[in-house]
């Protein structure tokens, strides 16, 4: 049986007419960019978060460019960003003219490592990018009681762990300054097509928000009273992810069950396995480590499984920042980008693609 790393196909079809239910709503106003649909959206997505304001935009990337300057974060800034993320996260400091300084990951949790902090601070520190990878939180808290007393902004990057919890309760991206969701269709939280939002409880932070995303404008139209751009979202898009919101938690269910399986039948073999299922892991992906990495996953495309690295180069060794001397030192992540697999992990997946791929680890190893 061939497995595939991701089927997005699935979804659409188990749902069809009311996507395109949507679509022809959305034909029939003659709204296409913002609008009811996307004003739907963001006050569902608030209401499921928490918060006060969610602000709907064109994508992750945007998101959190938008959260960056809306903090007044600009050249001669630097924000502490993980050497282990999407480039996303550090490519939206450099577009504010500010400089990305990079910290060393934990190997066990491949997430950013609280103990170095200390070390990459620097009175230029004005931001630290907390990145949820893989669908797990970091310790928020922690991060909370470092950067609060120094005056240091916490933005959440949630772009790969909508509906994580924090004591059953708090869920990424609420607990920071701001909080940025990329809603790209491979997403816990997909549109069909590109997708973001910034969260925030802060009232001066929304309102700066909705002016960046309208080029600077205010409640005046062709009044510009910021450096903004274009960031709305489609119309399409809101409609989309206000249905989609109502499946999330299902969806991240049965996330968990996939993930208990892997856990239990790959028990014992030489390759390290992300944590238990729980509230604080919606596991946006599953990600082993090991030394036989390259060869594990080139045995499993022969059997016709589908892999993935995430991700296979560290962000402080790219050409982009190496070329322009920014580079940090971060040994660890370094190491882990040849270590770590993404094994197929999707909602729509079944028990017996799961028991292939745990077949298929499983005759690698013996």
């Amino acid at each position: 049986m061939s497995v595939p790393f991701i089927d997005l196909k699935r979804d659409i079809a188990a749902h069809r007419d009311e996507y395109l239910s949507i679509v022809a709503r959305v034909f029939d106003s003659g709204t296409f960019t913002s609008g009811p649909e996307v004003k739907a959206f963001e006050e569902a997505f608030a209401s499921y978060l928490g918060v006060k304001y969610a602000i709907a935009v064109s994508n992750g990337t945007h998101a959190l460019y938008a959260a960056y300057l809306a903090l007044g974060i600009g050249p001669g800034d630097e924000v502490i960003v993980p050497a282990n993320t999407f480039i996303a996260t550090a490519e939206a400091v450099m577009m504010t003219g500010a400089v990305p300084v990079f910290i060393d990951i934990n190997e066990d949790t491949h997430l950013l490592d609280l103990t170095k902090l200390d070390r990459v601070v620097t009175p230029k520190t004005k931001a630290i990018a907390v990145v949820h990878l893989y669908g797990q939180m970091v310790d928020m808290d922690a991060i909370k009681a470092w950067a609060d007393p120094k005056g240091i902004a916490v933005v959440e990057d949630t772009a790969q762990a909508h509906g994580a919890r924090l004591d059953g309760r708090r869920l990424a991206g609420t607990i920071g300054h701001v909080g940025c969701y990329s809603f790209y269709p491979t997403k816990n939280l997909g549109a069909l097509g590109e997708g973001g939002a910034v969260v925030t409880n802060d009232d001066a932070i929304a309102s700066a928000v909705r002016s960046i995303r309208t080029h600077g404008a205010e409640s005046v139209m062709y009044k510009h009273d910021r450096f903004g751009t274009n960031l709305r979202m489609e119309a399409i898009q809101g409609g989309i992810l206000a249905l989609r919101l109502l499946q999330l938690d299902t969806s991240t269910l049965r996330r968990h069950q996939i993930a208990d399986r892997y856990r239990a039948g790959l028990a014992g073999l030489p390759i390290s396995l992300p944590p238990a299922a729980s509230d604080r892991h919606v596991f946006h992906l599953y990600v082993i480590a090991t030394d036989r990495r390259d060869a594990l996953k080139e045995h499993l495309a022969k059997l016709g499984i589908g892999s993935a690295i995430h991700y296979p180069i560290a962000i402080p060794d790219q050409a982009v920042f190496t070329s322009r001397n920014l580079a940090g030192t971060c040994p660890v992540a370094t190491r882990d980008a040849s270590r770590i697999l993404s094994l197929p992990l999707f909602p729509d997946m079944t028990d017996a693609e799961v028991d292939e791929v745990i077949a298929g680890v499983k005759a690698f190893f013996s």
